[in-house]
């Protein structure tokens, strides 16, 4: 059956000499991987472009309600990045995002809400102003809260140890090495009350940030079962300290 729906690039492959493979998050189906034959062709009615990682598009495709390959019909631009590809670290940003968008989201059914938590995280990275520096850190712990390990409980200086292993705020250093430090879980807690656009009026140090990034991909190994190891926050932490 053909579907009509939105979606989001989320990591595009060379197949054959005109050929790609793309990972596409739609709005309709969830996770869904396609084959796009002739994109390489100077007859090409998809263009390579468009299955840029990031780009936001309207498709029509066929869908056969099982994992596996299926194919595009139609598919155009839905959002034209304006600073995002002149922006090197929006750029490490966004690319960020969408590998811990593919490797955390397995599902291949419908989730409008995920779906438009993403679409609208992928366009505030293009059209925001404000510093960029944060951004990731949110959208991380935003996203925990669509797939089920949201950080509970709250921090208290009775509560002032964040347990990454149970996922709450506790006492004291639990009898395990997947915590947080003092400091550490209260720039969690003061993340917790931020969102995307208003997560740059948290002032933090490099390294503050740098670590919490770590022990945040780390939260989400303990959470998600066979995490595939993330490889685009090293080029990310070398952009921001740039």
């Amino acid at each position: 059956m053909l579907i009509k729906t939105r979606g989001i690039v989320l990591r595009s492959m060379k197949y054959s000499e005109t050929s790609m493979i793309t990972d596409i998050y739609t709005e309709e189906r969830g996770m869904r991987s396609y084959i796009i034959s002739g994109v390489r062709s100077r007859k090409a009615k998809v263009k390579a472009s468009l299955l840029q990682v990031m780009s936001l598009v309207d498709m029509v495709a066929y869908d056969r309600h099982e994992q596996g390959l299926n194919r595009v019909r139609e598919l155009q631009a839905a959002h034209v990045y304006r600073s995002v590809p002149f922006d090197v670290k929006k750029g490490a940003v966004g690319l960020f995002m969408a590998e811990m968008a593919r490797k955390t989201i397995r599902e291949p059914e419908e989730n409008k809400r995920l779906f438009d938590f993403l679409y609208r995280a992928f366009r505030f990275l293009d059209e925001t102003t404000a510093p960029v520096a944060n951004l990731h850190l949110c959208f991380l712990i935003e996203l925990s809260a669509f797939l089920g390990f949201v950080p509970g409980e709250e921090w208290s200086e009775d509560t002032p140890v964040f347990d990454l292993q149970e996922g709450v705020f506790v006492a004291a250093p639990p009898p395990h090495v997947h915590h947080l430090g003092k400091a550490e879980s209260l720039l969690l807690h003061q993340l917790l009350d931020k969102n995307l656009e208003n997560c740059h009026e948290l002032s933090m140090q490099r390294q503050q940030r740098k670590s919490l990034l770590l022990h945040l991909i780390d939260y989400y190994r303990l959470h998600i079962e066979n995490l595939p190891e993330i490889h685009a926050h090293v080029v990310l932490q070398e952009v921001l300290e740039g």
